[in-house]
């Protein structure tokens, strides 16, 4: 057995994980002892860690293996009997929560920063996923955070490095490493799930081509092994399908921004049937019709609607959920189905709570994520198979059953315009002011619309009563729109404001207009309350979905 070494450190200010885990810049990672005080403080959290189990994988991005050497030789120096560890250090977020929960091992540690860029100059993270598979809640990110405030020492061995690389069993300092197919065990959940002989005579009728775009991440090697391999997809309809370091110099985000060649291919003189993005670790997911974008919170509210054509829930759903950000498509189809619908903070970890409760099957945000119970992470390529699923059982392309949902239940019509790269002093003094007078609020006119409600969302949660506070500024206005303001907690540089903003709209006539166009009283309403051009010093989002 290897030597264990302390080593001593002193505390780095800024490791506080959010949401998504700690997200920096990976000069910030590579610093001394950086990486290294975090990965200490998770172990902290966790109290005697001996004979405990760890997963460990991550996007494939810039520092990922070298990461995964210095987070094994900890693990040995800390105690675990064993690191379970993706091929290649590859595992996308849900098929981490699939490899926890399958084998039950006692948390595990993804390495990504989602659909941020990568590089030597990109964005690099780190984030620790619970038994049950999911992010780490509130209160557990909170102890490794004060773990981080005091850190004086963390404890290491000199060992070769794991060769990455191979399949099958090794030791090192005492500790059983398992290099594992990252792919396996997460092909056969989503067998599982869905009806693959169906799915397998859409697939390779040849009147029916579609596109699945991996942007360079880490979904390339689940999706070729399942819509090409398994289901019979024509070779190439997975593009972009080989993770790199740098995701191929593109930003792994999948929206219609970012994903120009699937967009290209959809909208072209000769478009394909159905088109599909993912983002960097595969937990996102953009979905297209020929020549038909299909906004998040549409596509979340159509699975739903259409769960009982999936084998796996065609017993019926406990109950759906949303982040509160997302448009109110949702709640329409649970009131129908009468299951509850929850309304939760931006947070998959949210969501998780309700899962493990058995209140909710499925849930997503606007943000390009949807899932359900299967796991405890949104995930994107389930999603894909999911519509894929509907569209050989109904029998229907895409953007018939988005129309035909929206001729049933109504539309709401959604849009986020991100206003990225900003000041972070002023970004948070526009919020900090809209918190403070949103009781004064009500009645002002703003635009052409009058308000009449406004709030900070406040949670609380339904299953530990443990309350939310400051989850974004709701201003509700009179002709039954909605906007919200929020600052995102997923970028490394500077600060991104979100403006997201709905309106439902049930006349036949106006179901198929712009969005842009619908939403531009709202817009400019929420734009005039807000200040937004001079706390900004933008007069357009940089992004807008």
């Amino acid at each position: 057995m290897s030597m264990i070494k302390t080593i001593e450190t002193t505390p780095y200010a800024g490791q506080k994980p959010g949401t998504s885990g700690l997200r920096k810049k990976v000069t910030e990672f590579t610093r001394v002892h950086y990486l290294e005080n975090f990965v200490q403080a998770i172990f902290n959290m966790l109290g005697d860690c001996q004979g405990k189990r760890l997963a460990v994988g991550g996007d494939g991005r810039y520092y990922n293996r070298q990461a995964i050497q210095i987070i094994a030789r900890m693990a040995a120096a800390n105690g675990f009997s064993k690191l379970l560890i993706g091929r290649d250090g590859i595992l996308s977020t849900p098929a981490m929560s699939c490899i926890i929960r399958k084998y039950g091992t006692d948390g595990g540690i993804i390495l990504s920063a989602s659909h941020n860029p990568g590089g030597p100059d990109a964005d690099f993270g780190v984030k620790f996923n619970g038994a049950n598979g999911g992010p780490a809640p509130e209160a557990v990110t909170e102890k490794i955070y004060r773990h981080t405030l005091t850190i004086d020492k963390y404890l290491t061995i000199e060992a070769d490095e794991i060769d990455l690389e191979r399949i099958g069993r090794s030791e090192l300092g005492g500790m059983e490493i398992e290099i594992i197919d990252p792919v396996a065990d997460y092909a056969d959940l989503m067998a599982s799930i869905f009806d693959f002989e169906k799915i397998s005579q859409l697939l390779t009728n040849r009147r029916f081509h579609m596109c699945f775009d991996a942007m360079h991440a880490v979904t390339g090697p689940y999706a070729r092994t399942i819509l090409e391999e398994q289901l019979g997809a024509e070779p190439g309809t997975v593009i972009n399908g080989a993770p790199s370091e740098s995701f191929g110099g593109i930003h792994p985000d999948p929206n219609l921004v970012h994903a120009r060649e699937l967009v290209e291919r959809m909208n072209g003189d000769a478009p394909l049937a159905f088109g599909a993005a993912s983002d960097g670790d595969g937990d996102r997911n953009m979905v297209l019709g020929s020549g038909f974008y299909i906004n998040p919170c549409d596509s979340l509210a159509v699975l739903a609607a259409n769960a009982g054509l999936v084998p796996k829930y065609q017993e019926g759903l406990a109950g759906v959920a949303r982040s509160m950000p997302t448009s109110r498509a949702l709640d329409r189809v649970a009131r129908v189905l009468e299951i509850p619908c929850y309304e939760t903070p931006v947070g998959w970890k949210y969501f998780g709570n309700l899962m493990d409760a058995d209140k909710i099957t499925i849930c997503g945000e606007e943000s390009f994520g949807t899932g359900s119970s299967h796991v405890r992470e949104k995930d994107g390529l389930w999603a894909v198979l999911f519509w894929l699923n509907i569209i050989v059982k109904s029998r229907k392309p895409a953007r018939s059953i988005v129309r035909e949902h929206w001729s049933q239940f109504g539309r709401d019509y959604f849009t986020r315009h991100d206003y990225e790269g900003l000041d972070a002093g002023r970004a948070g003094e526009m919020i900090s002011r809209l918190r403070e007078g949103v009781s004064g609020l009500p009645g002002r006119q703003a635009g052409e619309l009058s308000i009449q409600a406004a709030d900070d969302f406040t949670y609380t949660d339904p299953v530990d009563g443990s309350v939310s506070e400051e989850q974004g500024v709701r201003i509700f206005f009179n002709d039954g729109s909605r906007a919200v303001f929020r600052l995102s907690g997923t970028g490394t540089s500077n600060a991104t404001l979100r403006l997201y903003c709905d309106k439902y709209e049930t006349d036949p006539a106006l179901l198929g207009l712009d969005t842009q166009r619908m939403l531009a009283q709202s817009l400019q309403a929420a734009g005039e309350v807000s200040n937004m051009a001079e706390f900004t010093g933008r007069t357009a989002p940089d992004v807008i979905t």
